[in-house]
């Protein structure tokens, strides 16, 4: 029997019956196969857990770059749009981009403009602002812009073969995103790398005054709201240290507060010379350890199993350095230090609090874990804007420097 022109094959006569009979296959007839088993045929259609590990992996690598370079592009064609605009409009009304591309760009030009058309005839353009040609121009096309152009953009570029290098290495990750494929950590960190070069480059830099002292990332500008002004968290301080040194948190501090048993990301990471020349440039300081003397260092000794006596030389050497530190200063009244006998709860870093550009480094105090390896949480101070501190809530900065001074005022000073 034929099917379209096609003849199919015939069957295979002579094949057993449900009761074990032989069945009659009339000639050039098909028999049909019963339905395999499930799981049967092909391979395996369950992913397991490395298999979801791996998928969630490449969407959180695939959505920390699409923020980059959504950033980028929009401030790519904000930039393209401030400088091009007032030379081209004029002359050719809404066909401006269409000018500015000139023949070279005719090609891609004359695609966005009949995307554009389908999008208004399908109704995909839901805002009023995204009806223009130059919404539809891809981050390769806003280049070729311009490139062109150059000379309309060099009075306020400084380097053009900066801003070509960096969107070549965006191009990388645009590529990759955009066809859904694997992005290895690498990448997006060069990709994360470039777009902020390239941003800073095209005047958006951070409103942010912290960021001169902890660099805003594009994830937390966006979505930092959630987490109550927390902005960084490290396994331990370790980790902490290989991604945001000393120097990078302490220098240039103009305050400086700190309370915990040793305070040793400070007095161990930090040298004494820098104190002072920290200090004589006008940063006052406060340090608020654990009496070394008290009962609380003698629990957390049993805590950490360590011998006994051997924590309170560690916090009395640090203390003695400080002292050490302060003795050196003109004005030892701006280097306070002061001790508590309290159970220690946590430890905290507090940078320039008092200000719109703080930042804090903040570990708890776990019975096994020594400090060194407790997880550690950084926090943005300020006049960040988030929905909790237009809510009137406050942020865990604000309540970590709340706890500093009620312990400072109820401290006692070391001469």
């Amino acid at each position: 029997m034929g099917s379209g022109g096609l003849e199919l094959p015939p069957g295979d006569a002579g094949e057993t019956g449900h009761e074990g009979n032989s069945t009659d296959v009339p000639p050039g007839a098909v028999s049909l196969a019963r339905p395999m088993e499930r799981g049967s045929i092909g391979p395996e259609l369950d992913w397991n857990a490395d298999a979801w590990l791996e998928v969630r992996t490449r969407a959180q690598r695939a959505g920390r770059a699409y923020i980059w370079l959504n950033l980028v592009e929009q401030r790519l064609r904000a930039v393209v749009a401030a400088v091009l605009r007032p030379i081209y409009e004029p002359v050719h009304g809404d066909d401006w981009v269409v000018a500015a591309a000139g023949p070279a760009g005719q090609e891609w030009v004359q695609r966005a403009v009949a995307v554009r058309e389908v999008s208004r005839r399908k109704g995909y353009l839901l805002d009023p602002a995204d009806d223009n040609v130059l919404s539809f121009l891809t981050l390769p096309q806003l280049r070729e812009l311009m490139v062109q152009h150059w000379p309309c953009f060099e009075p306020y570029i400084d380097e053009r073969r900066d801003v070509e290098l960096a969107l070549d290495e965006l191009e990388v990750t645009r590529n990759v995103v955009s066809r859904n494929r694997a992005l290895s950590e690498a990448v997006l960190a060069q990709a994360e790398r470039a777009s902020a070069k390239l941003l800073e480059i095209l005047g958006a830099g951070s409103d942010v005054p912290s960021a001169r002292r902890l660099p805003v990332d594009a994830v937390e500008d966006l979505v930092g709201d959630r987490y109550a002004d927390v902005v960084g968290v490290h396994p331990d301080r370790v980790r902490l240290l290989r991604q945001f040194p000393a120097e990078d948190l302490f220098g240039g501090a103009r305050r400086l507060d700190a309370i915990g048993i040793g305070l040793n990301l400070l007095v161990q990471n930090f040298s004494g010379r820098r104190l002072v020349r920290l200090a004589e440039g006008g940063c006052r300081v406060r340090l608020l350890f654990l009496n070394p003397a008290s009962s609380a260092v003698k629990r957390r000794e049993r805590e950490l199993g360590i011998k006994r006596g051997e924590l309170s030389r560690a916090v009395e050497m640090n203390i003695l350095h400080m002292r050490r530190v302060r003795s050196r200063l003109r004005d030892p009244g701006a280097f306070e230090i002061q001790v508590f006998d309290e159970t220690p709860r946590f430890t905290a870093y507090l940078v320039d609090g008092d200000g719109t550009d703080g930042v804090a480094v903040v570990q708890t105090y776990l019975r096994r874990t020594r400090g060194m390896e407790a997880p550690v949480l950084v926090l943005r101070g300020g006049n960040r804007v988030l929905k909790a501190h237009e809510n009137g809530e406050v942020g865990l900065f604000d309540t970590y420097r709340e706890e500093f001074e009620v312990a400072w005022a109820d401290s006692r000073p070391v001469s």
